[in-house]
């Protein structure tokens, strides 16, 4: 996200210098020669990249995409300590943290790109306008099947029908 921040500042605050020497295309030992730099008319139009992409749209679009992708974390986490502490034989350990955040902060991280591409204006691609007022399907998409993973996780229950470890433990 830093990065994506600091790439479009950078653009957005570079100026349109106008060079005060231009190379004499006439002239084969490269001399250069002085011409006067003067200002333009008109305000220069705003290059395409100039545009504001990440806005209040965006980082609210994002930041549901990134709850629903924590309630999926930390549910499907404590289902797997659940498993493990009640002895479930297809859980042998319970991951570390730090790997997993790692990961999953990875694909968020290409979640967010693919997400800022969508909605950056491309000179190149046909049907760019299209595509922009679509850019928050793919995110929304997403966010529904992390809320019904996450769901999932907190009604899945143990060995006939129990949904606490005592239960379980009982029934064996």
């Amino acid at each position: 996200m830093l990065l994506i921040v600091t790439h479009a500042a950078a653009q957005s605050l570079t100026p349109n210098i106008l060079p005060s020497e231009a190379r004499d295309d006439a002239n084969p030992a490269g001399g250069m020669i002085s011409t006067p730099a003067s200002l333009p008319d008109a305000p220069l139009a705003r290059p395409i990249t100039d545009r504001k992409v990440i806005d209040k749209k965006f980082v609210a679009v994002m930041a549901t995409l990134g709850g629903a992708e924590s309630m999926r974390f930390t549910t499907r986490k404590l289902v797997i300590e659940r498993e493990f502490a009640a002895g479930a034989p297809w859980v042998t350990s319970v991951p570390a943290n730090p790997p997993m955040v790692a990961r999953d902060a990875g694909i968020f991280a290409a979640e967010l790109l693919v997400t800022y591409e969508l909605k950056k204006p491309h000179s190149w691609l046909p049907g760019d306008k299209v595509i922009r007022k679509l850019w928050w399907t793919y995110p929304a998409a997403m966010a529904v099947i992390h809320i019904k993973n996450g769901v999932g996780n907190i009604r899945t229950q143990g060995p006939g029908g129990c949904t606490s470890v005592e239960c379980a433990m009982q029934s064996q």
